[in-house]
């Protein structure tokens, strides 16, 4: 399987991401945790586009779509978790990502290390219900053989 369209539109949603994240930071929005859940639309946004240009190459294999949808959101979780850890300790380390824990879901004094895990996590689980959310909308394009 050729993934350079998987690797392109993971980094889609991750330039995206980063772009939000960034523009949230400026705007001194990003204590807000409910637009920090935004970013699930660029996460649909890429993987829809894979499943698009799949299927505008005639690939209808119902299984093959969803290992390419499902790697190319992991492309972008991955790279978004890699950013974050890089930002964070740019930022100050422990004491930033505290700070990001305080406006979010994450109780106590996460470090920087058990912060990005959940985010990992978390993000890989969105991955699965994305795709799985997106191969039941084609459903009727693909074929079971």
């Amino acid at each position: 399987m050729k993934s350079t369209k998987e690797i392109t539109n993971g980094c889609i949603i991750f330039i995206t991401i980063g772009i939000y994240f960034i523009l949230m930071e400026m705007l001194k929005l990003s204590d807000l945790f409910y637009l920090r859940i935004l970013n699930i639309l660029f996460v649909f946004y890429g993987v829809n586009r894979t499943i698009q240009m799949n299927l505008d190459e005639g690939k209808k294999k119902f299984v093959s779509n969803a290992v390419s949808a499902l790697f190319t959101a992991i492309i972008g979780v991955v790279l978004s978790i890699i950013a974050l850890v890089i930002y964070s300790n740019l930022r100050g380390g422990d004491t930033f990502v505290q700070s990001l824990s305080e406006s979010f879901l994450f109780g106590g004094n996460p470090s920087i290390d058990a912060y990005s895990i959940s985010l990992l996590f978390e993000g890989l689980a969105s991955s699965v219900i994305v795709t799985m959310l997106l191969m039941l909308y084609w459903n009727n394009q693909f074929s079971t053989d």
